[in-house]
């Protein structure tokens, strides 16, 4: 057997090891790519490609004829790229000529400003923001703690309240580590809901209880800002090779139903069973607890401008589809009024595709809460998980502009109504 002082050693060359393989990722030079699906040889093309690996990465799935998938692909993948746009006859067009300029225009800010919508934060900063509003409105906001993570981190939220007996609405984000913009609009929303005078604001803020939690994949999104922007998983080990699950394929309701990998290395992986994740199993019991006064749950995601409704393993118009329909429609419509944004809506599986596992589907499905909806944010691809900071807030308010309508016309129908 090895000495305590071998096996330290061991050890302290095994850390030196992770913290030199954990240096940022550049992307000097890679491309991305929009690529249309227009037969069944192009599609199977694209998902051997997903496959593969070897440094190409799908900002969006591909799994349907006649859709388009955005791919990132590297420098050394130039000329097998385009060896295969030239065989497969694929219609592709160019959106980023270098994806590393275009992160480092993403964390480009003036140090010196407080908090605010200009720029997009650390973990660590939105955790010090969040206990700073405690702090200045100890008599509206308490904090609560949405769950654990893997590497120990607190899923961190507050929780707003002006008064006792209201019904609750949810609001979960960054469950998908790269899309910043998804915590950057909560922490938008949170703030309005304390500080605007709009009288349609103050009555959703006054007249409900807010669950809010900007970021609740943790240690993905530290290593997004650390190591990897483009991480979208957890950051538990599953293979000797391969990290992390899809926190968003990884519930437990219609698991593996659909849309989700079961290879470890996959960017969809599920997980080797639901709530395998520390995230989603730690979050789900929260939710459980307070689930009882919940009348709407929001998750927020990017990109494509949709907006989702339960569930994604069928196109099957389940529970209160149709009510539901019809007031996303509403909400949809008010949101493009500010700036003309054009959403689509549809559940998850006639939106965009088969995709089982989601929280959104564990939370109607498990709970029957009235209002379950899920936002992709902008934009449509031209940015992607890169939306430029000066598209935070007004994307963040033709959102609110949705969810006050939203919540309007539950009330018509009842649906606060606990």
């Amino acid at each position: 057997m090895a000495s305590k002082s071998v096996l330290w050693t061991m050890a302290l060359v095994a850390t030196m090891a992770i913290a030199a393989l954990s240096e940022r990722a550049r992307y000097d030079n890679y491309r991305l790519y929009r690529i249309k699906i227009e037969s069944a040889q192009q599609l199977e093309v694209l998902q051997a490609v997903e496959q593969l690996g070897q440094g190409y990465n799908f900002w969006s799935e591909p799994v349907n004829v006649d859709s388009e998938v955005d791919l990132v692909v590297p420098p050394h993948m130039f000329a097998e790229f385009g060896e295969l746009v030239e065989r497969y006859d694929l219609q592709v067009q160019l959106s980023v000529s270098d994806l590393e300029q275009l992160f480092e225009q993403e964390r480009r800010r003036n140090t010196r400003q407080a908090f605010g919508w200009n720029a997009y934060y650390t973990l660590e900063e939105i955790y010090a923001w969040l206990d700073d509003l405690v702090t200045r409105y100890p008599t509206v906001l308490t904090t609560i703690v949405g769950g654990t993570t893997f590497e120990g981190r607190e899923i961190r939220g507050v929780k707003v309240s002006y008064k006792s007996g209201n019904p609750g609405v949810f609001i979960e984000g960054t469950i998908h580590a790269r899309e910043w913009i998804s915590g950057a609009t909560i922490t938008w929303i949170l703030n309005e809901l304390l500080v605007s005078t709009d009288t349609k604001v103050r009555n959703i803020a006054e007249n409900y209880d807010w669950y809010v939690f900007p970021v609740t994949n943790p240690d993905g999104y530290v290593y997004t800002h650390t190591t990897n922007r483009q991480w979208r998983k957890t950051r538990r080990p599953h293979s000797v090779l391969c990290t992390g699950a899809d926190p968003n394929r990884n519930w437990g309701y219609n698991f593996m139903q659909g849309g989700a990998s079961n290879s470890p290395c996959s960017d969809t992986y599920a997980g080797p069973s639901a709530f395998s994740e520390d995230e989603t199993r730690t979050l789900s019991e929260y939710y459980s607890s307070v689930q009882s006064s919940i009348s709407t749950y929001l998750s927020f995601h990017s990109y494509s401008q949709l907006l989702l409704l339960p569930y994604g393993h069928t196109t099957a118009p389940l529970d209160n589809y149709d009510e539901i329909m019809e007031i996303g429609r509403l909400g949809i419509a008010k949101l493009s009024e500010r700036y003309g944004t054009q959403y689509k809506i549809g559940n998850i599986a006639e939106a965009i595709y088969i995709a089982s596992g989601g929280s959104i589907d564990w939370v109607k499905g498990v709970y029957k809460t009235p209002i379950v909806l899920c936002y992709e944010l902008r934009d449509t691809g031209a940015f992607g998980f890169v939306l430029p900071p000066e598209q935070i807030i007004p994307n963040s308010e033709e959102t609110l502009d949705s969810i006050i309508v939203i919540l309007e016309e539950g009330e018509k129908r009842g649906l606060h109504l606990l």
